[in-house]
This record gives structure tokens, C-alpha cells and sequence, in this order.
């Protein structure tokens, strides 16, 4: 009988383990400029993707500037109009990327070139940077790679941002998994 008991633990173990490994939250941080407009979107975006799934504990969100021009301040009016047209809650504040969000996140999904050579220039002064770091747009369907800001457009801007962010986070969740 002792020796079943330890035959069994010995086998639950590496099971257990597999399950556990396969749980384990991801963690996408979205990035632009000024963090009011386009990153917001996207997060209210995907963390409205993955509770339309059920799988909102399956995943760390967040979102994040590359500079401190609007470090405190609530998403851009025309973008939270935006949101609410389509239905999606956006309760953020902004910030500006941290170095331990390049060692905390898996990814870090940004908007533009010029979001992206900044993460990258940041990154390479992180030890142990695991985040990949990668352009939403590379996630579009539509190939539309570059998601423009549209701070100084109009209510269209937005709505084709929200589009956009939208396609975008459809294509990486289903990849993500």
C-alpha cells in the first residue's frame, strides 16, 4: 500500500505542475505618447475582450506613455465617448512606462515607430528585460501597421482608432493563447 501512495504523489506532481504552469496570468502593458488617447483604448479594449471570454483572471492589463506630458491626468474626452458609444468601461490614469514594466510584462504592445524605438532604447538600460516588445498594428488583419494619433483630429479619429485597437486585440488574444 506505501508503495501505490508514492507511485500516485510521484505521478499527480508532474500533472499538477502542468496545470499550474498553463494558468498562469499573462500580461500585455499598451503603450503611446501621452497615454490619454490610444493606449487607454486599447486596454479598455482587450480588458473587454478577455471578460467578454471569462478569462479577465487569466490576464495582468494595463497601459502606459512613453513620456510625462499627461502623467496624471484621465483619458482624452473624445476617446471616453468613444468608449461608451461602443459600451466599454475606461477607468485609467496616466502614467509613464516604469523600468519594471519591462521585467513584470510579457508584453508590451505600442502604437507607432516612434513609441517603439523609445521602448526598445529604454529596455536596453533593463537587466533581465522579458517583455516582448512589439507594434499592436503588427496584430491587424487589415495590415494597417501604424495606429495614428489622433489628439489632434476629430470624433472620427477616435472611432478609427477604437477600430483599429479593436481588430488589433482580437488578432493577439487569439495568439496569445
Amino acid at each position: 500500500m506505501r508503495k501505490l501512495g508514492t507511485r500516485r504523489r510521484s505521478l499527480w506532481a508532474p500533472v499538477f505542475a502542468g496545470k499550474m504552469a498553463d494558468h498562469s496570468p499573462k500580461s500585455v502593458l499598451f503603450v503611446c505618447l501621452g497615454n490619454i488617447c490610444r493606449s487607454p483604448i486599447a486596454e479598455a479594449v482587450f480588458r473587454k475582450l478577455v471578460a467578454d471570454q471569462n478569462i479577465s483572471d487569466n490576464w495582468r492589463i494595463d497601459s502606459a506613455a512613453t513620456s510625462t506630458y499627461e502623467v496624471g491626468n484621465p483619458p482624452d474626452y473624445r476617446g471616453q465617448s468613444c468608449m461608451r458609444k461602443h459600451g466599454i468601461p475606461m477607468t485609467h490614469i496616466a502614467r509613464q512606462v516604469t523600468k519594471e514594466d519591462f521585467t513584470t510584462f510579457d508584453y508590451i504592445l505600442c502604437m507607432d515607430e516612434s513609441n517603439l524605438r523609445d521602448l526598445n532604447r529604454k529596455s536596453n538600460q533593463v537587466k533581465n528585460c522579458k517583455a516582448k516588445i512589439e507594434l499592436l498594428g503588427s496584430y491587424d488583419p487589415q495590415k494597417q501597421l501604424i495606429i495614428e494619433d489622433p489628439y489632434y483630429g476629430n470624433d472620427s479619429d477616435f472611432e478609427l482608432v477604437y477600430q483599429q485597437c479593436l481588430r488589433c486585440c482580437r488578432a493577439f488574444l487569439e495568439n496569445a493563447h
